[in-house]
This record gives structure tokens, C-alpha cells and sequence, in this order.
């Protein structure tokens, strides 16, 4: 056993607490099928939310660690439940008023507001596998339209009809008084209107593999279950498809977790083994309110890219799954700089260490070197102070202090420029306060400009570091109000980098020039 192996086999990262719990499935012998199935679930209702992508990033940080202590080959299916009716038009497409007329057709019947493809659901899916593919994820797409239309699901649906006592039995337990008069865990899809009729059931003949029910104008109806002419209710659909694919382990929200007895006893009626699974909690947006695809609240793919690369989101979705987490703009120059952070920590530790260390688990154990050579949260102080709208304003700076890097040598140094300057003008320039200095904050400020300009200790960021330090010590308890009135005085911000490090940075001489045109009066009237 290499030593790798040996180390994930106690590592308390939680993927490979997940991993060892698969594992531990097949602890005898490898399954039947000859692989193990690690799945996902996507209802493409609206747009895919940043939370769809971390459902698969997750499983497939699992994946990974699953593949490091075992050697059964392994699949990632991504299912999307695109034959679910559309229950409400999404607020968030154009010409939304087009779409009423189509409320409880499948998600695949419905016209794509967009105009780019066949229906509403395929342009979701489209949206979905589209990141995914960027990602370079390796996994499998399954429609729920195509998996029911091609008779994948026939077996499953006949073998529904024969165990029909036993699921509606689990199922009424669930429902309210009025519901449980009504329901049935089968939906026929009716063959004129193309509506997911929700009625109760007349009859429900297993040997024939039919049900017969009155639709909406109470017209008999008889239809076979087979073939795409019906579908599960979704709570029934859960655990079918676990049973039907043979599903090892999946992951869902908290707003899942009382459903989980339910979709574990459908499917071990259906003759499968329900797989393992793991909660996470859900994402909020600025407000503290659950992210949600029809109201497009909180933070997209698309948006969370346009600021910071893709490995930051992965370092995101990595940390404390179990704990909900605010993803609003605010949280992506943290989430850069801790991602770079580990990277640099990833080189110099042993295995045991590597294995807890995030990097490895967003990279496979294939993990780059970070060519950051200054934080994302001091490049955006830097756009502050130089009013940056293009990015080569910033490697002006950049390479006077660190004269060897380069645009192409450090490509992910450039695009961190690119991406500061988009943030600084979004979401820093539009709130950015300058205020004037006290008497006090004057006196250490005017010390701290004459102590530059004597300066001749090159861009060395600890030795101005411990300067500034000394010219605050000498006036302020606690010394943090120091620091507060740098970043409020000269950078218009409440919080702000380490200033030493700002100062080799931003150039002696320019601080000097900020310095007095903050004594001056210039930045508050700016």
C-alpha cells in the first residue's frame, strides 16, 4: 500500500470520511454492476445556480478520494429531472408572460424562452453542462425525458406498480389528511395537452402494466406506464432512480434531509440497496435567505467568474459543508487569497498533510504552484489608490515590485489583475468613503510621510511593515485604531492589507504623495 493511500485512510477530511463510508459497502467484494456510482440531481426549473455546480464539485471531491483507497472503478452521473413539470413561470427569462400557458407541462414540452433551444429545459441543461464541461468534470448526463422515454425506467415503473401498496403506504404516512385522498406516486403525462395530470388513480394493474384515472374533464383514461407516458412523483422518483441506476452515494441539501427514510424505503422496496448520502447545508444570499433558482438571488456561476478563477469557487465549495455559508461578492477576495495561501503551504508538507489540505482535493492530488506573487485583496487596494480601469495599470506596479514577472509567465497573476480591476470598480468604487484624520491621526500621519521620505531601505515589505508599526505604537491603544485610520483616511475603506507590504507595493514615494494629499484635503473632496 503506498503511502498515500495509507494516510487517506485516516485522513479526517471529509471527503475521505465519505470515501471510507463507500468503501466500507464493499468491503467483501467489488459490486455486481463493477463499479461504484456516485450521482447527482439537478431540477433544471431555472437557471443552474452556483449551489448546482457545488453539488458536483463535492461528489466529485468524494470521487477522487474514493479512488485514492480504492481501486473499483468508479462513475459520476449528473440527472437532471427535466420531465418535472414547470409549477411556476421563473421571474428571471424574457418574455416570462409567454411561458403561462405551458404552467405543468415537462420542463422538455416547454418553449425556450431564450429562443437557442428545442425547450426551456434543454437550454437548463445546456447551462449546466456547459460549466461542468469548463470545469473538465468527468461525468455522465442523464435526461430524466430521455431515461423514461427510452424505457431505462420501464423495468423500475412495472416493478412500482407491483410494490404500489407498499409505496403509497410509506408515502400517505408523509401527506396531509387532504392530500392522501388524491395522490398517487404515478403521473400520467396526458397524451393531448402534454400535462403532467396530477389525479387519483382508478385502477393500477401491475399485469398490465397500466393505470386508468379520470383526467382534468373527467374523461376515463387508460395509459401504460411504460414508454414516457408517465412519470414518478419526485419524492417516488428519488428513490426509484437510486434503485434503477444503482446508486452508491449521493449528496443533497439540508431542505432534503427529512425526505431521506422516505426515499430509502422506496428504494429498498424496489429491490435495491439505498446508497449512502451526505447533507449539506444550504447557501444564502447577502440577506441570509436560501439561494433559489426561480428568484436568482445570491451569486451566479457566471458572476462569481467574472471576478476571481475557478479553483477560488472550488476552495469555496470545499470548506465546512455542513455549515451555511453567505455567497454574495463580498466572499470572493477572501476565498482567492486562502485558496493561494494553501497552495503555497501544499509544497513544503508531508502527505498526511497534503491530504487535509483543500488544494488537493479541488486538483485530484495534481496540484499547480501558485504564481500570486501579491493578494488579491491588495490588488484591489492598489486599483483603489490608482483608480485602475485596465489591468496593465496594475503590472506597472507589480513589476516594479518584483521585476521578473511577466503577464505570460505568471498567467494566473494576470488574470487575478483582470479580474481585481472588475472588482474594484463593481463593488469598491461605488462604496469607497474617504474621511479626514483626527489631530492625533494627522500628527502619526505626518510622522509617517517624513520617515518615507528619508527612506533607503528599498521595497523591503517587512522593514516598512515594522516602520509603520512604530509610528502607530508610539500613539494609538490599541494599535488596531491605527491601522483603521490608514485604510479610512488613504484608501477609503474600513479594513485593508497589511500597509508595509502596500507601501513596497504601491512605491515609497507615491504613499508619500497619498499621504499628503490626504493631509491636504484632497481625497475627501475627491
Amino acid at each position: 500500500m503506498s503511502q498515500m493511500r495509507e494516510a487517506a485512510l485516516t485522513s479526517k477530511a471529509w471527503p475521505f470520511e465519505e470515501a471510507r463510508r463507500v468503501l466500507k459497502r464493499y468491503a467483501n467484494k467489488a459490486p455486481e454492476k463493477g463499479y461504484v456510482l456516485f450521482e447527482t440531481g439537478y431540477g433544471p426549473s431555472g437557471l443552474p445556480h452556483i449551489g448546482t455546480f457545488g453539488e458536483v464539485a463535492r461528489t466529485t471531491m468524494v470521487r477522487r478520494a474514493f479512488e485514492l483507497i480504492s481501486d473499483i472503478p468508479t462513475r459520476l452521473v449528473c440527472f437532471s429531472d427535466d420531465l418535472d413539470g414547470m409549477r411556476k413561470v421563473p421571474g428571471n427569462v424574457p418574455n416570462p408572460e409567454a411561458l403561462a400557458e405551458h404552467l405543468q407541462r415537462p420542463l422538455t414540452s416547454v418553449p425556450d424562452p431564450f429562443g437557442t433551444h428545442d425547450s426551456f429545459g434543454a437550454h437548463n441543461n445546456a447551462m449546466l453542462r456547459r460549466f461542468l464541461d469548463t470545469f473538465g468534470f468527468e461525468y455522465e448526463f442523464i435526461s430524466a425525458t430521455e431515461f423514461y422515454g427510452s424505457g431505462q425506467f420501464d423495468e423500475i415503473l412495472l416493478r412500482a406498480a407491483e410494490k404500489y401498496d407498499e409505496i403509497m403506504a410509506v408515502m400517505l404516512k408523509s401527506l396531509r389528511d387532504e392530500r392522501r385522498q388524491t395522490y398517487s406516486i404515478f403521473l400520467p403525462i396526458h397524451p393531448e395537452t402534454g400535462r403532467i395530470l396530477y389525479v387519483p388513480m382508478k385502477e393500477v394493474n401491475a399485469k398490465e402494466g397500466t393505470i386508468t384515472f379520470d383526467d382534468e374533464d373527467g374523461t376515463e383514461m387508460t395509459l401504460p406506464l411504460t414508454g414516457g407516458n408517465v412519470k414518478l412523483q419526485w419524492k417516488p422518483d428519488f428513490g426509484a432512480r437510486w434503485a434503477a441506476l444503482g446508486v452508491d452515494f449521493e449528496m443533497y441539501g439540508k431542505d432534503h434531509s427529512t425526505n431521506t427514510p422516505i426515499y430509502d424505503s422506496i428504494c429498498r422496496i424496489l429491490g435495491a440497496r439505498a446508497p449512502e448520502h451526505f447533507t449539506y447545508e444550504l447557501f444564502l444570499d447577502q440577506d441570509g435567505h436560501k439561494i433559489s433558482k426561480s428568484s436568482g438571488n445570491g451569486l451566479t456561476i457566471d458572476e462569481w467568474l467574472t471576478y476571481a478563477g475557478a479553483e477560488s469557487l472550488s476552495y469555496f465549495m470545499y470548506l465546512k459543508p455542513k455549515t451555511a455559508k453567505r455567497m454574495y461578492f463580498d466572499v470572493i477576495p477572501k476565498a482567492v487569497d486562502e485558496y493561494h495561501q494553501q497552495l503555497r503551504a501544499y509544497e513544503t508538507q508531508d502527505d498526511k498533510a497534503k491530504l487535509n489540505n483543500p488544494v488537493w482535493h479541488i486538483h485530484g492530488g495534481d496540484v499547480p504552484k501558485s504564481d500570486m506573487i501579491v493578494p488579491y485583496s491588495m490588488l484591489l487596494n492598489l486599483a483603489s489608490v490608482s483608480s485602475a480601469e485596465e489591468k496593465s495599470q496594475l503590472w506597472g506596479f507589480i513589476q516594479r515590485y518584483a521585476p521578473d514577472a511577466t503577464p505570460e509567465g505568471n498567467p494566473g497573476m494576470d488574470a487575478a489583475a483582470d479580474h481585481a480591476v472588475r472588482y474594484y470598480n463593481d463593488f469598491v468604487k461605488p462604496t469607497k468613503v474617504f474621511r479626514a484624520p483626527s489631530d492625533l491621526e494627522c500628527e502619526a500621519l505626518e510622522d509617517l510621510r517624513d520617515q518615507l521620505k528619508s527612506w533607503d531601505g528599498g521595497l523591503d515589505a517587512e522593514a516598512l511593515q515594522t516602520m509603520v508599526f512604530a509610528v502607530g505604537k508610539e500613539r494609538f491603544d490599541p494599535l488596531r485604531n491605527w491601522f483603521t485610520a490608514l485604510y479610512e483616511v488613504l484608501l477609503g475603506a474600513s479594513q485593508g492589507p497589511r500597509f508595509g507590504g502596500f507601501i513596497a507595493l504601491y512605491g515609497v514615494d507615491e504613499t508619500v504623495a497619498l499621504i499628503e494629499d490626504a493631509l491636504a484635503g484632497k481625497l475627501v473632496s475627491a
